[in-house]
Parts: C-alpha cells; sequence; structure tokens
C-alpha cells in the first residue's frame, strides 16, 4: 500500500483538538492512523518508508558506534528548544563524542493518555527539523500509550548509529599526564533556561538552552587533531561530574584554572540565588576535549572557528595523581576539590 492509498484508508487526525487516547497504542486502526500521520509524514525518508518493524541500511566501512538515551525533561517546552530536538541533539552528540559520523536513529516514544495531539505535533516536527539540520535519518521507531496519570505528557528514547574514521581512536579511558583539557563553552545554560520555567521556583532569565548537534564541531576538531584522547558531553551532572568519570577511568588527576572555565553572569546570578554549583548543571550543547598539550592550540582555534565553540577555553590540564582527584586552582590561589555530584541536583533536566 502506497502512502496516498493509506492517506484515503485512514480518516485524518485531529492536530487541533484531538488527544492521544489508549487506542493509539493498541496496534489497529487509530495506531497506524498515528503513526502515518504525524511519524511518518514528519521523518519521511527511504528507510522509514519500507514500513518493516526494523530498518535495513547501509554502513560504511569502520568501527560502528551505538548509543542511547531517554529524555524526559519537564517541562517538555523551553526557551531555546523541547524534549523534541533534545532527544536528537542528545543522541547525536553521544555518538560523536566515540568520534564517530552519526548517521541514523530510531525514536520510541511513551505517551500519556490525554495528551494533546496539537503539542505531541510540535515535538515531531521539532525532531524532524532537528535530524534533517544535522543530517541524520530517524528510520524506525515505537510508540506506546500509558493510562493517564501514569506518565507525564511524553518520554522519548532515541538510539544513534554512527562510524568512526579510520585512524581515531577516542575514548575515556584514553587521557594522559600533561593532556590539556579544553571547553567548547559557558557551562550550565541548558540546566538554568530549564530550571527558570518551572512555576515553584518564581524566578526569569533571557537565556536559551544550548542543545544542539556537536557532530560537525567534532569533526572539525579531528580534522586539525586526529589523535585527540577523550571527548564528552557534560549533561546530568554537568563538567564536574564529567571530569571525575574520566578521571576515573583513565587512573589520572586532573588541575582544573577558575578563572579559565567560562559561565554567563545569568547562569552564575541563577546559582547564587539557587545554591547550585554552575559546575554541575546540565549542558546539552557543550564538549570536553582532552588531547596532547602539543595539539591544544590547533583544537582550540577549530573550535571557536565554530559557531557551538566560539567561546571554547582551555580549562586545565591531566596530571599523574592514583587517587583520580579532581581539584580547581582558586581565584585566591589555593586549590580545592572538584567531587562527583551527590544526590539529584537537577530533577528532570533533560
Amino acid at each position: 500500500m502506497d502512502g496516498a492509498t493509506k492517506t484515503a484508508y485512514l480518516r485524518p487526525l485531529d492536530v487541533r483538538h484531538g488527544r492521544v487516547d489508549l487506542s493509539h497504542g493498541s496496534g489497529g486502526r487509530a495506531m497506524a492512523q498515528l503513526i502515518e500521520q504525524m511519524f511518518v509524514r514528519a521523518f519521511d525518508n527511504e528507510w522509514l518508508r519500507q514500513g518493516n518493524d526494523g530498518a535495513c541500511f547501509p554502513l560504511p566501512v569502520g568501527r560502528v558506534v551505538m548509543a542511547t538515551d531517554s529524555h524526559v525533561v519537564s517541562p517538555l517546552f523551553f526557551p531555546g528548544g523541547d524534549i523534541g530536538c533534545l532527544s536528537v541533539h542528545g543522541t547525536i552528540n553521544d555518538v560523536a563524542m566515540a568520534g564517530a559520523q552519526p548517521l541514523y536513529l530510531s525514536a520510541s516514544f511513551i505517551l500519556e493518555e490525554g495528551f494533546p495531539l496539537g503539542d505531541l505535533q510540535r515535538i515531531v516536527e521539532s525532531m524532524a527539523c532537528a535530524a534533517r539540520e544535522a543530517g541524520v535519518a530517524i528510520v524506525t521507531g515505537d510508540t506506546k500509550v500509558v493510562q493517564q496519570g501514569k506518565g507525564d505528557g511524553v518520554f522519548i528514547t532515541t538510539t544513534g548509529l554512527g562510524v568512526v574514521p579510520e585512524g581515531v581512536q577516542v575514548a575515556g579511558d584514553r587521557a594522559r599526564r600533561g593532556d590539556a583539557i579544553l571547553l567548547s563553552g559557558p557551562v550550565g545554560d541548558h540546566g538554568v533556561t530549564v530550571l527558570s520555567m518551572r512555576a515553584n521556583l518564581g524566578f526569569t532569565t533571557s537565556l536559551l538552552s544550548d542543545t544542539a548537534p556537536l557532530h560537525r564541531l567534532v569533526a572539525e576538531i579531528l580534522s586539525v587533531a586526529p589523535d585527540i584522547h577523550c571527548l564528552r558531553d557534560p549533561t546530568r551532572g554537568g563538567l564536574a561530574t564529567t571530569l571525575n568519570e574520566i578521571a576515573l577511568q583513565s587512573g589520572v588527576g586532573m588541575v582544573l584554572r577558575e578563572d579559565a572555565i567560562p559561565v554567563r553572569r545569568e547562569v552564575a546570578a541563577a546559582c547564587e540565588l539557587l545554591g547550585l554549583d554552575p559546575l554541575y548543571v546540565a549542558n546539552e550543547g557543550k564538549l570536553v576535549c582532552i588531547c596532547p598539550a602539543e595539539r591544544a592550540a590547533a583544537v582550540l582555534h577549530a573550535m571557536q572557528a565554530n559557531p557551538l565553540g566560539s567561546g571554547a577555553a582551555i580549562i586545565g590540564e591531566v596530571v599523574e595523581d592514583a587517587r583520580c582527584f579532581v581539584q580547581m586552582e582558586t581565584a585566591f590561589g589555593g586549590r580545592r576539590m572538584v567531587d562527583w555530584l551527590s544526590g539529584e541536583q537537577l530533577p528532570r533536566i533533560c
């Protein structure tokens, strides 16, 4: 059955007034209607149009990277983004942090009964736009509906596939003593933006989420320094937790310079108001790069030439430390520990 025949066979969705109901997850005609008119229409590509339970697609020669991520952000819509584009960017970035070129995505939706179809369409169109702009195809997926009160509107899980170019070896266990630590821009934008939309906090900000796909920035870094050691996007747990993870994986220590870490004035003010540390606040469009010291200048220049890395800086170095401590040289000339995030500082942030 071709697309035109399917459209004629299925009655049109009432996107303006309609809501998700249990029949949209039942496997019957209503579910086919939702999939065809909402998801296939937005994500349309040759692999999705195969209409099978799984997608069959070609892969270039090389090592394959697969990453999966679930997105439960609250609120669903926020300045600079929404759960839709976030679900695409987040998984693209996870693939890219292995040095891979992202190629394909799958998308799984958990929908709550009663969720407005208009909001769902807005989310799906945002995902489709993000995927097109990133040059990545959403090729397969799944939809489930839970009873009202058993979910929270919509949860999205995306899985991505990509291929690592020949000669690239990027992993969290490759940081070495003497390596430079670079950050692609100011930290905390996403987390503070999402927090500002929560009604019970009562503060406003002009910030936008930094959610963005980072694979092209990674490709530009690799073009000048294919021998970089580590890449990581500091999402949940922020920069501090990310660096502690790498230090433990690699069996090294790190020393950061407080005055070198970029933080927007609005983020610093909001964190001071709320009793938070910007180093632990989530980001969705920033990356950490750890590379040999002799490559640091070239990597920094490549980052700063890209709009997503215009605020990049060298923020510290890797040192020998069997305890795997991450430490900060403060503006006052002393040192303090930068420990792992303890507890849940910012729930439902991505």
